[in-house]
């Protein structure tokens, strides 16, 4: 009786190459079911063809071979399906990432593209509710989730005169660590768990917009402080954004809009 498939019918039935899986057999992923001690020849079962296609699929992920061999080895199927499914996870925020800065990179190759319009604003003192904690960069979006989560949990829409927004301080950017502040403006504001009553500052601006997902939100801010290099005095204080139509809105990122707000002290009236 044959041993099972030779290493040649294996690599026709998964196509995959003889070099390939002579490499998984080095590697520790997937041992022959016998090996002829006579002449070395490997030979592999039929039940062996799945686990053979999973390595290659996995691989072909950039799987590391150190997780293809606990997924291989999990013999519980949910153990199994965690691993796989937090690798995805993985993938798919590198996608995220690649495909934000695609978009970044077109829009810097056109740095002369005339469609930002900066704004000089003046903006009254406004008495709002917030939430402010000190953030790190990389938390940022979770942080921003669960405030404004909370925010519109204590302020339905009815409750609300305006669209929201954040002030952030300078190190959030340069020390990848600040203050964060989000808030509603709401027709009574009061405090509640993390929520105080806070009054903004009046203050100057200059304001552009940023249409669109937030994947290139980065060149919208170069052109802006250009242009506040060129035509105003930039002064301390934290960075605004308006929140026009966000996520919370909708869930087509080409619909978005968020205003930019960097504080000036003018150079010339406007």
């Amino acid at each position: 009786m044959r041993a099972g498939l030779t290493i040649g019918e294996f690599a026709t039935v998964t196509h995959l190459s003889v070099r390939t899986l002579r490499r998984y057999h080095e590697a520790g992923l997937l041992e022959p079911a016998a090996v002829d001690p006579h002449t070395s020849y490997r030979y592999y079962s039929p039940d062996q063809i799945p686990n053979a296609q999973v390595i290659h699929r996995l691989r072909e992920l950039d799987v590391p071979l150190a997780e293809v061999k606990a997924i291989i080895a999990a013999d519980d199927p949910r153990t199994r399906t965690e691993l796989i499914t937090g690798h995805l996870r993985r993938l798919e925020e590198a996608l995220d990432r690649t495909r934000g800065a695609v978009v970044a990179l077109r829009h810097l190759l056109r740095p002369d593209d005339p469609g930002l319009r900066i704004e000089l604003r003046s903006v009254a003192v406004r008495t709002v509710a917030a939430i402010t904690a000190d953030v790190r960069l990389t938390d940022s979006l979770q942080w921003y989730d669960g405030a404004m989560a909370e925010l519109d949990a204590a302020y339905p829409p009815a409750e609300r005169t305006g669209p929201p927004g954040g002030r952030y301080a300078n190190e959030l950017f340069t020390e990848g660590a600040g203050a964060m502040t989000v808030y509603r403006p709401v027709r009574a504001p009061h405090g509640s768990g993390r929520i105080e009553v806070l009054d903004l500052p009046a203050t100057e601006l200059a304001v552009a917009v940023h249409q669109g997902p937030h994947d290139d939100v980065d060149v919208t801010y170069g052109r802006l402080g250009a242009w506040v290099v060129d035509h105003a005095l930039a002064v301390a204080g934290p960075v605004h954004e308006t929140y026009l139509v966000g996520p919370r809105d909708t869930d087509d990122p080409a619909r978005w809009s968020t205003e930019i707000g960097w504080p000036i002290f003018r150079l010339t009236a406007g």
